[in-house]
């Protein structure tokens, strides 16, 4: 029987606990998860893909069946060559609904073979966003409670990914 890997794929500029909930739960329902980061030069991120990636495997040392890549290519092409056609997504809100709908029928119109399935972060998490975490990191303030604990110290902006 053929595994089941799913593409949980975003730009984590950070990963957040909400993340992590995700996460956690398609870990549960799949027997492998790939947490695919995007380069997202568009969204000009305030992190480097390198620290995005770094922050995720600090973030998820203690996991057992994920495995993390980056990627500058349209997701269906991340999916082909990673040898899936799933994609996990993370719904917080109608607005959230709104657009990754949008991206789930367009996704599906370039490989009609590709299933995106909607995870809703547990309630403690459903505010929770990487906007909202840059927010409060931008004024100084705490961020403690949004963050895996393990990433904290990369988060303070003097830190480098390469310090570590």
């Amino acid at each position: 029987m053929r595994e089941k890997i799913a593409l949980y794929p975003g730009t984590f500029d950070p990963i957040t606990n909400g993340h992590i909930d995700i996460i956690e739960r398609a870990g549960k329902i799949f027997d492998g998860v790939i947490v695919a980061v995007a380069e997202s030069s568009a969204k000009k991120p305030m992190f480097s893909l390198q620290k995005r990636k770094k922050l995720i495997e600090l973030a998820t040392a203690d996991f057992h069946n994920i495995k993390i890549v980056s990627f500058n290519t349209l997701l269906v092409d991340l999916a082909k060559e990673m040898g899936t056609n799933l994609i996990v997504r993370g719904l917080r809100a109608v607005s959230d609904f709104e657009y990754e709908l949008q991206m789930g029928y367009a996704n599906a119109s370039l490989d009609p073979n590709i299933e995106t399935i909607y995870l809703m972060p547990n309630l403690p998490n459903a505010f929770i966003s990487s906007s909202v975490v840059r927010t409060i990191l931008n004024h100084n303030g705490n961020i403690s409670h949004l963050v895996p604990k393990s990433i904290l110290p990369l988060l303070d902006g003097e830190s480098d990914v390469l310090d570590i």
